[in-house]
């Protein structure tokens, strides 16, 4: 059956700790990504990256704390990072398109829809969007603030069937796995209770903006509109293949089907 796929992937898995590219990875991911359009599907990739390719390329020591060296880093990762998409999925005959938004962008009315119909056209032209917050122009004000939560809106807006999230954890445990030996993955989530948000902590990686925490914000967002979400382990791109087959991989977020 043809679906509509939002897949996004974090900084943590597209990068090395240094913030430079994980090649083989991304060389795997763009590779699955191409067959699994071949066979058919429509595929929205939301990335991060854009900062933390920058902090590498810049050779920052760190990712910075100010807005000006973040957007400043922002504008030279984002060149890297569809350079690399665009050479990746160009040798598997895919032509990738690039989509930066921002927090108001989704608010407003009018530019909402200028969105949705570019998306909608675009996989209609069979093209790849890859979407990312406008990290060069974003402030607190006008930010969406994280990627994951940018990928459940983007779901959300063009009705996709499944939202797929790469990361660096199998999925929602009991308890932070490493910490705590004794964490369990729960592999599927009808409902987020006050004690999954309560042990989700607090952000992601030192180049990431992520965590556990805001994932379980993206699933609220797409469990109310009906969409499903999944989080996998990004270090293993094939895992892909077996969630749209319908096998059981990382935990499902089960979308509410009366709404």
């Amino acid at each position: 059956m043809k679906m509509r796929t939002v897949i996004k992937i974090g900084t943590s898995t597209l990068t090395h700790a240094t913030g430079r590219l994980n090649i083989r990875r991304v060389e795997e991911l763009c590779k699955v990504l191409s067959d699994v359009k071949n066979a058919g599907h429509e595929v929205i990739l939301v990335s991060s990256g854009a900062i933390g390719m920058g902090v590498g390329k810049l050779n920052l020591s760190s990712r910075p704390s100010d807005m000006p060296t973040k957007q400043a880093a922002a504008a030279v990762g984002q060149c890297e990072l569809m350079y690399v998409y665009d050479k990746l999925f160009q040798e598997h005959n895919h032509t990738v398109a690039q989509i930066l938004l921002t927090g108001e962008d989704l608010r407003d009315e009018d530019r909402h829809a200028n969105f949705a119909n570019t998306l909608n056209r675009l996989l209609q032209l069979g093209a790849l969007p890859v979407i990312n917050e406008n990290d060069t122009v974003s402030t607190d004000e006008i930010s969406v603030g994280d990627n994951d939560t940018l990928s459940a809106l983007v779901a959300v807006s063009v009705k996709a069937d499944l939202l797929i999230i790469l990361t660096d954890i199998d999925g929602l445990y009991t308890a932070d796995p490493r910490k705590d030996p004794s964490a369990s993955l729960i592999s599927v989530v009808e409902e987020i209770t006050p004690e999954m948000l309560a042990g989700a902590g607090g952000g992601g990686t030192a180049l990431s903006t992520g965590g556990m925490a805001t994932k379980l914000t993206a699933a609220g967002l797409c469990m109310k509109a009906g969409t499903d979400m999944i989080i996998v382990n990004g270090e293993k791109p094939g895992l892909i293949y077996d969630v749209l087959e319908g096998k059981p991989a990382g935990t499902r977020f089960v979308g509410r089907k009366d709404r």
